[in-house]
């Protein structure tokens, strides 16, 4: 053993917060398989903090964006604190709950701005 510690993963965040991103297991399709996945944290802990609401992530961006879809682009700088490596679409239509121990890693965080966008494409997609 050479005594190194693998920093791979980073322990995650206990406090789980609202508008952070994470890599999590994350439901795929119609299968009952989850795939790892950057995903934005819609909710913090919910109840007894085992379960929290997560939207999906994608740099896969389809031609046509939905009305629930957003850019967020690394490169622009309201979105570097995000730590995406490439532009990404956050589908806002694919949301799960996930339990906590899905969670894998901190990736970064969006901005009060984007937030706020967040949450308007949610009130409109929910007819709130």
């Amino acid at each position: 053993m050479s005594g190194k510690t693998s920093t791979r993963w980073k322990t995650v965040s206990l406090s789980m917060r609202r508008g952070e991103i994470h890599l999590a297991s994350f439901p795929y399709g119609d299968a009952p398989v989850m795939k790892l996945r950057p995903v934005l944290l819609l909710t913090g802990r919910v109840g007894a903090g085992n379960e929290i609401v997560v939207a999906y992530l994608s740099s896969v961006v389809p031609t046509a964006l939905l009305g629930s879809d957003m850019l967020l682009d690394p490169s622009n700088s309201e979105h570097q604190s995000t730590r995406l490596k490439t532009v990404s679409v956050l589908r806002l239509h694919k949301v799960a709950t996930i339990h906590t121990t899905s969670v894998k890693r901190y990736v970064g965080k969006i901005t009060a701005t984007t937030q706020h966008a967040v949450d308007d494409k949610l009130r409109a997609l929910l007819c709130l």
